[in-house]
Order: structure tokens, then sequence, then C-alpha cells
């Protein structure tokens, strides 16, 4: 039986975060195409935030399997997943899941699948798969440049560098305990990113980890994100390019301090808003008690401030749009490129200040800089976005992200067909890894030219 024709059993296994659990999704999808029969495990929690996602193209090739985690004190099951999850609780749902590792055992001995494929977290996925005899490959969701920072990897002239208080937004991957690079992982890590955004530091990271790394350009087209509430009748009266969209994703809530120096700073630009805020679960505030008084009267038209969720893609897409207001989680910076919209940084934690730093490294954002004490104010912000989205007008940085955007969109699914080779001569060698990596370089070289 030739290889396309071959039904490879996956069991997926993501951490517990939507940024995390949205692009092993969309992996699911572009597989399950492919002769793939995907089982994406999670907890019931985070599965029911998926099912809507499900159209009945890929209910028989897309099953979802709970993860029921131990219970702890702490962490009833709304909080199995870092949505919504109070900040002192992620070390918790980090403990609660590395308790489960037995779970996730029978999973394995049950479902008996042909390949696992696993994140980061947890370190020990892909030694329970090997203990199964079942071969496992590891899918970052973060950008190269961030897992090659964490381990020291890179030599000091590399561009990308920290400020003084990004070590303040960094030391919650010291609390998770990131595992790139660890002896368990294979010889080939599949990175979510864009080679045309990364080529130099996946080529730094392979030649310095003797691994090779396979870029798999995942981004969300828009289509399946629900009603927008009216938002995009909202922003088809604007000009062309007048607008920004404020976002800080899905696990940050910014303190009083930040949603007030956001919030004034988006009045003294002048630009035109859609703000999306977010509370924790549990919590009373509501976007009124939150804002600076009178602030909502003050802008009036110019801004609109919705709780909770708004379509991200579809807005970023809008052509109002001129201006990404984001803390460059790798998600909402891939879509960012791809759609051509301009990035004022804003990063927060985890891996965002090095993205923030790409960002400006390629030329299609600007990031606010904060002071010695690790804060930012009105006025840095408010002048970021009047010269990204007002001054800059057709200039460099709204320039390059729409080339950017234009190269991204022409691409093709190259890196996919490598992936869907790569993934059933795996299982048809399984142990043979040197064989899969050499006939792995032949396809890459065949599909793009280059090694």
């Amino acid at each position: 039986m030739d290889a396309e024709q071959i039904t490879i059993r996956v069991l997926m296994f993501p951490w517990l975060g939507h940024g995390h659990i949205s692009p092993f999704l969309e992996l699911a999808k572009q597989l399950s195409t492919r002769n793939f029969k995907i089982y994406l495990c999670s907890t019931p929690i985070n599965l029911n935030g998926i099912k809507p996602k499900l159209t009945q193209k890929y209910t028989h090739s897309i099953e979802l399997v709970e993860l029921h985690v131990p219970a702890l004190p702490d962490l009833p099951p709304q909080y199995h997943t870092s949505k919504n999850l109070p900040p002192n609780l992620r070390p918790i749902l980090k403990q609660a899941l590395d308790l489960s590792e037995p779970i996730f055992s029978h999973i394995l001995k049950t479902l008996k699948p042909d390949l696992v494929i696993y994140d980061f977290l947890p370190p020990w996925a892909p030694v329970v798969a090997s203990s199964c005899n079942i071969p496992a490959v590891e899918f970052i969701t973060s950008s190269v440049i961030m897992a090659a920072f964490i381990h020291n990897l890179f030599p000091c002239q590399d561009s990308i560098y920290l400020r003084e208080y990004d070590s303040i937004y960094l030391r919650e991957y010291d609390k998770l305990g990131v595992s790139f690079g660890k002896e368990e992982t294979q010889d080939i890590v599949l990175f979510k990113t864009f080679k045309e955004v990364e080529k130099k530091y996946m080529d730094s990271l392979s030649r310095l980890t003797g691994k090779k790394i396979l870029p798999i350009p995942l981004v969300q087209d828009g289509i399946s994100e629900d009603d927008d509430g009216g938002i995009i009748d909202w922003l088809k009266k604007k000009e062309k390019g007048s607008t920004v969209f404020v976002s800080f994703g899905t696990e940050y809530f910014l303190s009083e301090h930040e949603v007030e120096e956001i919030a004034l700073g988006l009045e003294v630009s002048g630009v035109n808003f859609i703000w999306v805020l977010r509370f924790p679960m549990g919590s009373n505030t509501s976007v009124e008690r939150a804002l600076p008084l009178g602030f909502l009267k003050r802008v009036g038209e110019r801004g609109l401030v919705v709780e909770g969720w708004a379509p991200q893609v579809k807005i970023l897409q809008h052509p109002s749009v001129g201006g990404f207001v984001s803390h460059c989680g790798w998600g909402s910076t891939m879509e960012a490129m791809k759609y051509g919209t301009p990035i004022i940084a804003i990063p927060m934690q985890y891996d965002q200040p090095m993205n923030a730093r790409l960002v400006e490294e390629i030329g299609v954002g600007v990031e606010v800089v904060r002071d010695s004490n690790g804060k930012f104010d009105r006025v840095k912000l408010g002048d970021v976005i009047k010269n990204v989205v007002l001054f800059d007008g057709e200039g460099t940085v709204r320039k390059k992200a729409r080339e950017l955007g234009e190269t991204l969109s022409m691409r093709g699914e190259e890196d996919i067909d490598v992936l869907d080779e790569l993934l059933k001569l795996y299982v048809k060698k399984k142990g043979q890894m040197d064989v899969v990596v050499e006939d792995l370089v032949k396809l890459y070289v065949k599909e793009r030219g280059q090694d």
C-alpha cells in the first residue's frame, strides 16, 4: 500500500492554553484532509471551546479525547485551562498536568496511535510515548527566536536583545519549565512560524542543536469566527487605515494602571480604535468601572470597547484597520504579519518581549518602550500610535507590513506537504530517524529549492 493511502492515527497533546490548543487544532485540520486520523487530547473545558470550531467536515477525521487531570484544592475543573486563569494559579495548573502522566499513559495504551505530536509542556509526553513504543514529534507554537533565547543558544552578535526590565516578563518560563533542547526531543522539531520571517534564526538553531527545524505556517482565516456583534459594521464606517485594534490575548489581564495608561494613550492619539478588555473569571469588574471616569463619553464614536472577545482575524483583515496594539503573543503576531497590519507592541509576559524585538527588526512594527521600572505611559503610547497610523501613511512601517503580508499571502502549502511526507516516513521507518532526516532533506530541497 502506498504511503498516500495509509491512514495515520495521530494523538495531539498541546499545553492547556488557548494559544497552544488553537494552532494544534489548525494543524489537525490540515492533516485531517491528508489521510490522517487525529485525536486531540485536552481537558474538558478546553475541548468545550473547540467543539464549535469543528464543522461537519471534520467530525469523522478529528476526535476529541478528554484528559481528566487530578483534582487539586485550588484548581476546580473550570480552571483546567490557562484561559481566564488567575496568574497565581498557573504553576498549580502545571502541577495538575504533571500529575496526569499516568492518565495520559492509559489513553495512549487504549487508543494505540501511530504517532504522538506533543507540546513543550509537559516534557514527559515523549517519554511516555516511547514507553508505549510510539514515536513522537515536538511541535512548538512559539517563535524560533524565543526557543533559542530561553536556552542561551544564540551568540551575542545576534540582533535580538533583552531590555533591562524584560527579565520580569520572562520569569514565567522558569516557573513552567520549558523543555526544548532536552535529550528526548527528536531530531526534527516543528515550529509554528514563517520561514520568510525567521529563516536566519531557524538556521542558527538548527546549526547549534543539530536538529532540523520545519516551519509550519499556521494562521487562521477568520471564516469560522463567531458573530461579530456589529463590530465589522462599525468598522465599515471608518476611513481606510484609520483604526487601531487593541487586544492583549486571552491569558493576560491588565492592571488598573495599565488600563488607565492605555485608555488615555488612545484618547490623546486621536485615532479610531477597537479595544478588547478582558477580566479574570469570577471578577465583578465591568468595562464601565474599569475605564477612567468620562472616557467613553469623551472618545464617543471614535472608540469601541468590547468585553471578552472580538473576531480578531476579521478585524485585522479589514481595510479600515491601520495598526494593532498587541502584546505580541506569537499567534497574534503571525496573524498581523499574514494580513499586513503594522504592530504597536506592548509585550507583557512569556515570549512576547522577544517577539516584539523581532517585529521591530523586520520593520513591521514599533515597540512602546517602558521606563526602567518596566512601566509604559500614555504619552509614549499615543505618540507611537500616531506615528504608525496617522503620520506613517504609506511610510516605512506600514509599507513593510503590507509587503510582508502580500508575500505571505502568496505562499502555498509546501511546508504542509513536507510535513505530510515526514510524518508518514516517520511512522513507516520508526526507529530509523537518520533515514527520515535524510529523506526529509531531499524532499525539502525538491519542494522549496533549498535545504
